[in-house]
């Protein structure tokens, strides 16, 4: 496995083929920073001993010590720690922490490659499986590009005025394929590896729209448009709230990108480019209740220590704020683990969380993310947004006043007063947090395609039988 060292070296040698504000950057731009060091941090705790039974994992392709991001389950407890340990580094980088969308999109195509090879008589499943090798060898970081520009929301992918709107094939040849569009993904600065799949399921006049494949992050005509989402800053009071951020949001443009066949894992079928889509969003989901109910501790630690320093930790009504946000989010969690634990082995031996609990976690999570911004706005008051500038709380003339009058309860020092109320800020106020704002709500699925997936999943007919025989009703 890799350290965090060689993680940024490698990361740094790429090619540069980025975008930000009008100039060309490379990966070593202070601006992702942040994001490289939220990275480099599942990197470091893979190799601790003290973190490696959640953070590593053994390869049942080779047998070697892996990092758990590049490790499709192969048993309940595989999906289970996968799970811990997502909430274990969301809160230690005080949020998103990137590295389950690798996982997911590795495990969501061991499945599908498998099944359509067993129905279509095609080959991609073993070449997926030396890909896959390659990743762990290397511990490389990829990961997961569905979402298309999708142009015209109100017509499907092949009757679009302009065909680039979903990503195609524009060219097959004996070597490989020749593609061109755009995914829409935050992060792609961080990656060693780009892999896309299908947004959603295709009808047989969408073949070239049907494609999923992996390639190099600085490959040729690829080029990626950053967004810069600033991160926490601080000068004299240092915290490590500062060292994290999420670097930008991100544009990827395929323009005639050329993929070997044995980098591809769809091309044409799009009898499942669904089922693609579907595997890699539930994986995600299953993550998803992971890292939102660690999002949620921070909240609600948050909250707890705004009101023991308002000296109001006992009032009953925070109290009942706060036994709300840990039901909510302890029940994200648990269905996350009955997920895990109603998994079945696909044909390829990956293990498939169940579609109906992970999708409910899901679900309730990007319900309730604005009621934890709310909750914290409620109690913290308005001191988040009004606190003074650093600079001005530590100026060695007037500086005094900002100190007596941030106070609260008595025997806390002024300068912890003001670290929480600086991090308050940061959670609610910040250009990050309204990153966050929209994330909860949108990533992995937004809470309608959760609420598709459970219908589509959950068996109604049951139900029907159970109310006909108590009521005595015979068809």
């Amino acid at each position: 496995m890799r350290t965090e060292q060689e993680y940024r070296r490698r990361l740094y040698s790429y090619k540069r083929n980025m975008f930000m504000k009008g100039e060309r950057v490379g990966r070593d731009h202070p601006q992702f920073e942040p994001a490289v060091n939220l990275i480099a941090e599942s990197f470091r705790l893979a190799v601790d001993p003290g973190h490696a039974d959640l953070f590593a994992a053994t390869s049942h392709l080779t047998g070697n010590k892996i990092n758990r991001y590049n490790h499709p389950p192969r048993s309940v407890d595989d999906l289970l720690k996968k799970q811990e340990a997502t909430r274990v580094l969301s809160a230690r980088v005080g949020g998103c922490a990137f590295r389950c969308g690798g996982v997911d999109t590795l495990s969501g195509l061991s499945v599908v490659t498998k099944e359509v090879d067993e129905a279509l008589g095609t080959e991609y499943h073993p070449r997926f499986l030396k890909y896959l090798q390659y990743v762990q060898d290397n511990d490389l970081f990829t990961s997961i590009h569905l979402t298309d520009p999708k142009g015209d929301r109100s017509v499907r992918a092949h009757q679009q005025v302009d065909p680039d709107m979903y990503l195609r094939v524009v060219e097959r040849k004996s070597d490989g394929i020749v593609v061109k569009g755009a995914k829409l993904f935050g992060g792609t600065m961080l990656l060693d590896e780009i892999t896309v799949a299908p947004t959603r399921a295709m009808t047989d006049k969408e073949g070239d729209y049907a494609l999923s494949f992996s390639v190099p992050a600085d490959c040729d005509g690829v080029a990626i448009f950053c967004k810069p989402v600033a991160a926490p800053t601080r000068k004299q009071l240092k915290a490590p709230i500062a060292t994290y951020g999420l670097g930008a949001e991100t544009i990827t443009v395929f323009d005639n990108v050329f993929v070997p066949w044995d980098r591809v894992w769809l091309c044409g079928e799009w009898q499942y480019a669904g089922r693609a889509s579907f595997l890699i969003s539930l994986f995600h989901r299953s993550s998803y209740t992971g890292c939102k109910p660690a999002v949620a501790d921070l909240f609600m630690g948050a909250v707890a220590m705004v009101a023991e320093y308002n000296n109001l930790e006992r009032v009953p009504h925070i109290r009942e704020k706060l036994a709300h946000l840990a039901a909510t989010r302890e029940l994200i969690f648990a269905a996350g683990i009955a997920g895990a634990a109603k998994a079945k082995p696909s044909s390829s031996g990956t293990y498939v969380p169940d579609a109906v609990y992970i999708n409910a976690g899901r679900y309730h999570a990007g319900m309730n993310i604005y009621h934890e911004f709310e909750t914290l706005a409620d109690v913290s008051g308005g001191q988040g947004i009004n606190l003074p500038t650093e600079e001005d709380f530590l100026h060695p003339e007037m500086g005094h006043y900002l100190q007596k009058y941030v106070k609260r309860r008595p025997e806390v020092p002024a300068e912890n007063i003001w670290r929480l109320f600086r991090l308050v800020d940061d959670m609610l106020y910040s250009e990050q947090a309204g990153w966050y704002k929209a994330a909860g709500l949108h990533g992995g699925g937004s809470p309608i395609m959760e609420r598709i997936t459970i219908l589509a999943n959950y068996d109604l007919e049951s139900k029907k039988k159970m109310i006909k025989r108590l009521a005595g009703i015979s068809d």
